[in-house]
């Protein structure tokens, strides 16, 4: 694919800095190397010296002082070599992507979806997502000046007939012309969507994959929840089926390691994962290198084996919570609201009946009875109009608090009605 079309002038015009190449160059060299060339400070005189991370069920991670001075330095902007390596096998292994795949670590996969955004999107673009959609998403794309087309959707996620009447008022030959209009990239999370914990089936993930292949698209696949879906098999990725080299992932330690830690990933073809280590170099340099090694020493301990079984017991555990909402909410929310149960994630989304808009009821009525949640208008494209869903987590809370809240909530609604 010729990739020069989808990139916004900004993007196309960022240029590699020749301190990050010598960094990353002198690293690689051997010790015989005499360098005078980089801007490094000197890590003898770092007040770090070693450190020593106890992990649950298993052995200690050691840094000794010759780890910590690595540690502690700037490293590489796509990211740590032996963390990259591994990652990558792990894709290859769950993947199989059919196109070859370039990777770079982000600091969390928000900053990789940022630098995405900002290097695929100009004022004016139209852009395709199926709303309600992650916040985080709306504040990142908003700014940029885009157009956002919501493409409907229901608990199986965007309904690709939807998508084929958004894409409708464009000619598929037309698109690549200067001037068209038309979508150049689509948006979504596929499992346990954030607010709505809608996954997507295999059948419309191909359906999706064929109006991209037929309007020439890119798809971002957003999958932070990819790792905690609660049955298997797994439904296929959009990476698993790119046979053009249109799909860009995004891919989050957050909710399975740590979200402190900030560390994420981009999958993609090389020449936009190329781009993105552009912006990188630019912006934050490289993901922290202490955090990097510290996740790169687990996994190698770990294997991949070990690594999904870390999976297996994160489902476990969540699952069980989701069952927990979902009997609390069959138990007090019967009559006053209706959901689907979520198959990966940590939410649901639940639809007050008679209630035009939850907002008010959330922000003022509902912290007087001591329960929060989120009201569902700020994961609209538009906020303001009124929308009558809230979002729960059932990530943090104990079944009896849980419980509790919707006890709580039940009330609220009857009063309001």
């Amino acid at each position: 694919m010729n990739y020069a079309r989808f990139l916004t002038a900004v993007s196309a015009a960022r240029k590699p800095s020749p301190i990050r190449i010598l960094t990353e160059l002198q690293q690689r060299s051997p010790p015989s190397l005499i360098s005078l060339a980089g801007g490094a400070p000197n890590p003898n005189t770092f007040p770090f010296q070693s450190a020593s991370i106890k992990v649950k069920n298993r052995a200690t991670l050691t840094f000794d002082e010759t780890t910590m001075k690595r540690a502690l330095q700037y490293s590489a902007s796509n990211g740590v070599p032996e963390l990259l390596t591994w990652m990558k096998r792990l894709q290859e292994d769950l993947h199989n992507p059919p196109t070859q795949m370039d990777m770079c670590v982000t600091t969390g996969s928000q900053e990789g979806l940022c630098k995405v955004f900002e290097m695929l999107v100009n004022p004016g673009d139209n852009v395709l997502l199926d709303a309600p959609t992650y916040s985080g998403t709306l504040a990142a794309l908003q700014p940029l000046g885009c157009n956002l087309i919501n493409v409907p959707s229901d608990q199986h996620g965007m309904i690709p007939a939807a998508l084929k009447e958004a894409l409708s008022r464009w000619d598929p030959s037309e698109v690549q012309k200067p001037g068209s209009t038309a979508p150049k990239v689509l948006y979504t999370i596929p499992n346990g969507g954030n607010p709505t914990g809608a996954s997507m089936t295999t059948q419309r993930k191909q359906e999706v994959y064929e109006l991209a292949r037929q309007y020439d698209m890119l798809i971002i696949e957003d999958d932070p929840y990819y790792f905690l879906q609660f049955d298997k098999p797994w439904a296929p990725t959009f990476l698993s089926m790119d046979v053009d080299g249109r799909i860009i992932r995004t891919d989050s330690f957050s909710k399975i390691l740590s979200s402190g830690l900030r560390i994420g990933f981009v999958t993609g073809p090389k020449p936009l994962v190329d781009r993105v280590v552009l912006h990188i170099q630019a912006s934050t340099m490289h993901t922290s290198t202490f955090t990097q090694l510290m996740v790169s020493q687990l996994l190698h301990s770990w294997g991949q084996e070990g690594f999904l079984q870390h999976i297996d017991g994160l489902i476990e555990f969540y699952r069980k919570q989701r069952d927990a909402m979902i009997s609390s909410a069959d138990k007090w929310l019967k009559d006053v609201a209706e959901w689907h149960t979520p198959l990966a994630g940590m939410f649901l989304w639940i639809k007050l009946k008679g209630i035009a808009d939850s907002q008010q009821l959330i922000m003022q009525k509902a912290l007087e009875k001591e329960v929060l949640l989120v009201p569902g208008g700020v994961f609209m494209i538009n906020s303001s109009d009124p929308c009558p869903y809230v979002r729960a987590s059932f990530s943090l809370s104990t079944p009896e608090q849980m419980d509790e809240a919707f006890r709580r909530l039940s009330s609220l609604i009857k009063e309001a009605l």
